[in-house]
């Protein structure tokens, strides 16, 4: 059998637009319409509109682009937050298996 010819375990090649959807267009479109009305009826549920959420993500840019240093103090302060906890722990596990 020559290479010119796929055989069956030669997995078939995809479109542009099936690689771009990562599968059928017509499947990927109904999958995200389902999932667009279990998450719009969670919202709806929660009283969260369409809205707030644009506006809190408008709200969130405007404020790291205004305060960015802030965003790095926070990350720092964390940081230290967490090592309080985490480096004894850590020291420990390296004394008991140093034993």
């Amino acid at each position: 059998m020559s290479d010119q010819y796929p055989s069956e375990t030669t997995p078939r090649r995809r479109s542009g637009i099936e690689r771009f959807f990562g599968g059928s267009p017509g499947g990927v479109i109904v999958r995200l319409l389902l999932l667009s009305l279990v998450v719009g009826f969670l919202m709806s549920v929660f009283g969260v509109r369409p809205l707030d959420v644009v506006d809190g993500a408008i709200n969130l840019f405007r404020d790291a682009m205004r305060d960015g240093f802030g965003v790095f103090r926070n990350i720092g302060a964390y940081i230290l937050t967490g090592a309080v906890l985490v480096v004894p722990i850590w020291f420990l596990i390296r004394l008991a298996k140093a034993r």
